[in-house]
């Protein structure tokens, strides 16, 4: 049984898988979980743990971050829900979070359009609209033709905003799924089933949260000491341990070999949901504005956002897929069906970086121009077996088992930790002030600076 304040820190640890806080501020409240627990660590994870602990914002004496500790979150409908409560009478009083659930946005427009006899989904201004006649047959004869297009036209622009908000809080999950995987969809009741288990989960997580840095080399790899200290605490306590729940956010073979083949069926079909929805999500930025394929470097009209995230996305639940597939033995699924990476796209001032220090594209670049577009293969339109898989990456020097082309993503050693830096626009600033000066003056945007930025330079 957890003391209250120990239940507390859980709780903190399980908010943070879906936000974005600094490996060190997750480290720091494991720290506090485990000393509100008495437990004895064992001197390794003590020694990991206080060495990304001791950069946390609580021993910093500034103790302050420029960058948002949160995922993007879309403009809620609260300023449409208000104007509703005004015009329409039958409308009860709405919490205040009621802006941000698309199923009371919808219920709001579905009872508002009954007092102008108006349909879900009725939004012709030509069409659709009631004249003078028509509203008398409906009973609302005496409200104005003014009052019942401003009504008209209210819930017409709700249904806009609804369609919007879906759209981005859609894509904020992409996000968190792409850098985290199925951290943030795990319940609390499952995260507080192992507390060395939860605090694994929370820090692998917020390493694999953290930004992407402005370089023409590779990123930080997620899986530090810290992170093989935590994982070892699983080790030594196989029983104990909520492998399940880990599988969410590390699948590699010794996590999965301890997960039911029931569990791992389960995490199997969620993960192909994830695939589809992706796919369709990468479908419709191409259908938009068809890329560059051969170099994957960014035009003008190109939603690289949308792309990038989605493609981030789409390689982690791919990788999630092939290790499930993987552990269940189900290996020839992937000879008839294996679909292939999607990278993201790079903007020409990285790619131009990359030819002057003497590299070039990405050898996956060459793979993924050759296979079928993945929302092909997933509605079954093209084929892609492995052994086109491996004809194409034989024909470009890439070895698609190191590359993970064919089989699921290699188990990477443990990197050294290094410190969260403070990045404005992915480049990294010494001081969180000056960053925060920096980013408000438009620095390293790519955008026209304004006067303040002159001051700073």
């Amino acid at each position: 049984m957890l003391s209250p304040s120990a239940e507390q820190l859980l709780r903190d640890l399980h908010a943070s898988l879906s936000q974005r806080k600094r490996p060190e501020d997750v480290a720091r409240l494991i720290q506090d979980l485990y000393a509100a627990q008495g437990t004895d660590l064992d001197p390794a994870t003590e020694e990991a743990l206080a060495k990304a602990a001791e950069h946390s914002l609580r021993n910093l004496w500034h103790g302050y971050t420029s960058m948002l500790e949160d995922f993007a979150r879309p403009v809620g409908a609260q300023r449409q829900l208000a104007r509703a409560k005004s015009l329409f009478t039958s409308l009860p009083e709405l919490p205040a979070d009621a802006g941000d659930d698309p199923a009371r946005i919808e219920a709001v427009i579905r009872r508002a359009g009954e007092e102008i006899r108006r349909s879900y989904g009725q939004n012709d201004f030509g069409l659709d609209r009631l004249n003078r006649a028509e509203r008398t047959a409906a009973g609302i004869g005496e409200m104005s033709k003014r009052q019942y297009n401003k009504r008209f036209r209210l819930l017409r622009r709700m249904e806009a905003k609804l369609a919007r908000v879906i759209h981005e809080q859609h894509r904020r999950e992409v996000t968190m799924t792409g850098k985290g995987a199925l951290a943030h969809a795990l319940s609390y009741e499952l995260f507080a089933t192992d507390t060395d288990s939860a605090a694994f989960i929370a820090y692998i997580t917020a390493r694999g949260y953290m930004r992407s840095v402005f370089t023409n080399g590779s990123q930080r790899q997620v899986y530090d000491e810290v992170a093989e200290a935590l994982l070892q605490r699983l080790r030594d306590a196989p029983g104990r341990a909520c492998w399940y729940a880990v599988a969410h956010v590390y699948p590699k073979a010794e996590v999965l070999a301890h997960v039911s083949d029931e569990d791992l069926a389960r995490l199997l079909v969620r993960w192909n949901g994830v695939l589809r929805q992706v796919a369709e999500l990468l479908e419709d930025a191409w259908n938009r504005h068809p890329l560059e394929r051969d170099t994957m470097i960014v035009r003008r009209g190109d939603d690289s956002s949308t792309w990038n995230q989605a493609a981030q996305a789409w390689n982690t639940a791919r990788a999630h897929w092939f290790a499930l597939i993987e552990e269940l033995g189900q290996h020839e699924i992937l000879d008839r069906f294996c679909p292939g990476k999607v990278p993201r796209l790079v903007a020409s001032d990285v790619a131009y970086w990359h030819r002057m220090s003497g590299g070039g594209l990405h050898p996956d670049t060459y793979v993924w121009a050759e296979l079928p577009l993945p929302w092909e293969v997933l509605r079954g339109e093209k084929e892609c077996p492995r052994s086109l898989v491996e004809s194409v990456c034989a024909r470009h020097r890439v070895d698609p088992v190191a590359g993970a082309w064919t089989t699921a993503r290699p188990t990477a050693k443990a990197v050294s930790f290094r410190r969260t830096p403070e990045l404005v626009h992915g480049v990294s600033v010494a001081d969180p002030l000056m960053a925060s000066a920096l980013r408000s003056a438009g620095v390293f945007s790519g955008k026209n600076k304004r006067a303040a930025a002159q001051e700073w330079l």
